[in-house]
């Protein structure tokens, strides 16, 4: 390893503002590449598996030609080739024909809609699910992330688009079927660039990155109007640097927790306080375990859950741009929790439970 520029880097970094804290992780593992070439990874989504969660999945969307599922060795398990398909999250405990069911949505750009799946808990496979095909009329559509709130009981899909900065909250209902259907419930618009988004279901807040300016925390309820509070900025005296791309929550069972955000422009992550929006660390991912580091990264997740023997103290995923031991295809790297968090000296704690309040628990 050459230490030096790492070394540069750091010092460059406290002259500019002396409370950056930057550390090196390194991968645990990788998935399998994208069927695609060119720029075509982009987002990972993390499934619990209801009683082992050694059975846990990745899903990954693949804005080339699809969606992917992968086990937790990296290997894929499913590949639905569905077109241009963006962002996508999970839900747990849908209630659909009497029963729970854990949901999936995606955001499909070539026809600026949204698409809805089961997983199927025998499988681990991803089963269409919506009712019609759900057309949101904005457009680029990029952006997702889901919300399951702890107010009402009711699950929404929350979408964004590049250019105007237009977001969308739809919520989702059994249609009677066996099907789930979307109606709008909310809109709004930021004016440029939003793609990263994730919702805090317990504390009723929704993070979205918009990409040249930095991170915004409204309310994620659709009553809550166009109220906001500015995380963090990437001008001189923020931590970011554009493009703001991934979010996503460190969620544990005291309600606190981190708030993570890809910063694309210096292949960095940042951390957040969940409860006080305060700058914690950041982190970069560089080579190890005979896999490349991570660059440029547009989608992430991560989970506190213990991920079976794999990630007992959870996991972070981030999407790589250039996936380069061996020369291939764009894929996601997988780090264990611990590693960011005793580097950063933040908390580990495995013991939320993301189906206590969806009728699983």
């Amino acid at each position: 390893m050459h230490y030096f520029p790492l070394l540069l880097g750091i010092a460059l970094l406290l002259i500019a503002n002396v409370d950056v804290r930057v550390v090196s992780v390194v991968p645990a593992l990788e998935t399998a590449p994208v069927p695609y070439d060119g720029d075509a990874a982009d987002d990972p989504a993390i499934w619990v598996h209801p009683t082992n969660p050694n059975l846990s999945t990745i899903i990954g969307t693949d804005k080339q030609g699809g969606l992917a599922v992968y086990d937790l060795n990296g290997d894929e398990i499913q590949y639905l080739s569905l077109g241009t398909i963006n962002n996508v999250d999970v839900r747990y405990g849908f209630p659909l024909g009497g029963a729970n069911v854990d949901i999936v949505a995606a955001t499909k750009s070539d026809t600026d809609s949204i698409l809805l799946f089961r997983v199927n808990p025998e499988t681990r496979q991803l089963e269409d699910i919506a009712a019609r095909a759900i057309v949101t009329g904005v457009s680029p559509l990029k952006g997702l992330c889901m919300y399951h709130s702890w107010i009402s009981g009711s699950y929404y899909v929350i979408v964004t688009t590049y250019e105007r900065g237009e977001v969308q909250q739809w919520e989702l209902t059994d249609n009677g079927s066996g099907r789930i259907d979307a109606a709008l419930a909310r809109s709004f618009t930021l004016g440029s660039n939003v793609e990263g988004c994730v919702a805090d279901d317990e504390l009723s807040h929704l993070y979205l990155g918009q990409e040249e300016h930095g991170i915004w925390k409204y309310g994620a309820e659709p009553v809550d109007g166009e109220m906001r509070e500015l995380i963090d900025t990437t001008s001189d005296d923020g931590y970011l640097m554009p493009d703001v791309e991934g979010l996503g929550l460190y969620l544990m069972s005291d309600q606190s927790g981190y708030l993570i955000a890809s910063s694309q422009g210096n292949d960095e992550f940042v951390i957040y306080s969940r409860e006080t929006g305060d700058y914690l660390g950041t982190f970069n991912i560089i080579p190890g375990n005979r896999i490349d580091g991570v660059t440029h990264t547009d989608g992430l997740d991560v989970t506190s859950v213990a991920l079976g023997d794999r990630f007992p103290d959870g996991a972070f995923i981030a999407q790589d741009h250039e996936n380069t031991l061996p020369d291939a295809y764009q894929n996601f790297k997988v780090v264990s929790w611990r590693n960011i968090a005793e580097a950063l000296h933040l908390e580990i704690d495995s013991s939320w439970n993301p189906r206590a309040y969806s009728g699983q628990n």
